[in-house]
């Protein structure tokens, strides 16, 4: 029978999430800790494996797949963490006080997705040791923070797993994600006329002219309580006594109604379109759609699965809607009924990103839990 962890393993979680944290993995370098979390596995008696998507992906390392048998005929689940992390502005030194774990400098934990690594391995040590209710699948991706390239490049008829779980959303553990937004990418180049800006600016075109006048007819930031816009990147030009005669725009829209999406980025296509016109330039724009949305019922058995895990470790199950993505938009996509589950981890992607070693053992029961839940 699965009980809550021990000392011992709640010992080895911090230390292997503070270990984990400290081994850079940035999307597309994430080789040292594909090797380090097979040696994981490995040394638990599994077999990895590890597919061919870094010729999709760019990274140096595939996704690694795992597996722990359950008795016959029972059900299989998936446990699916990220082994990436979004660009480091410094390295990673773990600093814990008063229960709160840190970088010791300025940029990123890597909690975002190494809190979940962590705890799938400390499942996934229990399990082999006493044995799993259900068979599970260990499923760790690459490059999820480049629109879940990793994740999107995984053959789904690898696994046979009934439903799984992410653990992705940096909020207080007990919420479950049960939508997810659609989320398009637009690119905008603009192409004017170069000129001396002293001499002869009037035979010029200019295109971050061009380009600004397109932004400022966007509706940019929360559209309403489920769609939201941005301009993320512009760069244009070549010096201050020149005309610009080329200037690119990196925009995106998500929304949790996949028609309003859409809609946001035509807007946004014919605004970059009519300013263009107006200012006697040219324009091209790209369009792509990066992952799908999904909504969950409460009554899927994914869903119910957490429900009863979180209330067999008294925490309070809380349902919402996310702006953000994760793997399990890509999993959904593919067929697979996948939960993303909040970690407990703050301030994701940020230089005072942190997490609780309460909330990481927190986690660690409540995947415990996940699996004695699914046996039933």
């Amino acid at each position: 029978m699965i009980v809550e962890a021990s000392g011992e393993e709640r010992e080895r979680l911090v230390a292997d999430f503070v270990r984990f944290c400290e081994i850079e993995s940035p999307s597309g370098r994430e080789r040292a800790m594909a090797d380090a979390v097979s040696a994981e596995l490995r040394e638990l008696g599994l077999d990895v494996e590890e597919d061919d998507s870094a010729a999709d992906t760019g990274s140096n390392a595939g996704n690694l797949l795992a597996a722990i048998p359950g008795p016959e005929g029972a059900r299989t689940i998936l446990l699916c963490a990220h082994i990436d992390t979004v660009p480091l502005e410094a390295p990673v030194e773990v600093r814990r006080e008063d229960g709160l774990l840190t970088n010791r400098h300025e940029a990123i934990l890597g909690a975002d997705n190494k809190a979940a690594v962590a705890t799938v391995l400390g499942t996934a040590r229990r399990l082999v040791r006493d044995g799993s209710p259900v068979a599970v699948e260990l499923l760790f991706t690459t490059s999820e923070e480049l629109a879940l390239r990793g994740a999107k490049a995984f053959e789904r008829a690898r696994l046979r797993s009934e439903f799984g779980y992410v653990f992705d959303h940096a909020s207080p553990v007990g919420e479950i994600v049960l939508a997810s937004p659609t989320y398009y990418r637009l690119e905008a180049r603009f192409r004017g006329r170069a000129a001396h800006a002293g001499i002869r600016p009037e035979a010029g075109r200019n295109a971050i002219a061009a380009a600004g006048r397109a932004i400022a007819a966007m509706r940019i930031g929360r559209l309403d309580h489920e769609t939201t816009a941005n301009v993320g990147r512009i760069e244009g030009g070549t010096a201050a006594n020149v005309v610009a005669e080329r200037c690119a725009l990196e925009l995106e829209a998500r929304s949790l109604d996949v028609t309003k999406a859409g809609e946001v980025v035509s807007e946004m296509v014919d605004a970059a379109a009519e300013a263009a016109s107006d200012s006697d330039c040219d324009v091209e724009t790209s369009v792509e759609r990066l992952f799908q949305g999904y909504r969950l019922p409460r009554t899927a058995p994914a869903v119910e699965t957490a429900v009863a895990a979180l209330d067999a470790c008294r925490i309070e199950p809380v349902y919402i809607s996310t702006g953000g993505g994760s793997d399990a938009n890509a999993l959904v996509a593919a067929g697979l009924p996948v939960v993303n589950l909040a970690n407990g981890t703050q301030h994701n992607h940020q230089p005072d990103e942190s997490v609780t070693v309460e909330a990481l053992e927190q986690m660690l029961d409540v995947t415990l839990a996940l699996v004695r839940a699914a046996g039933r």
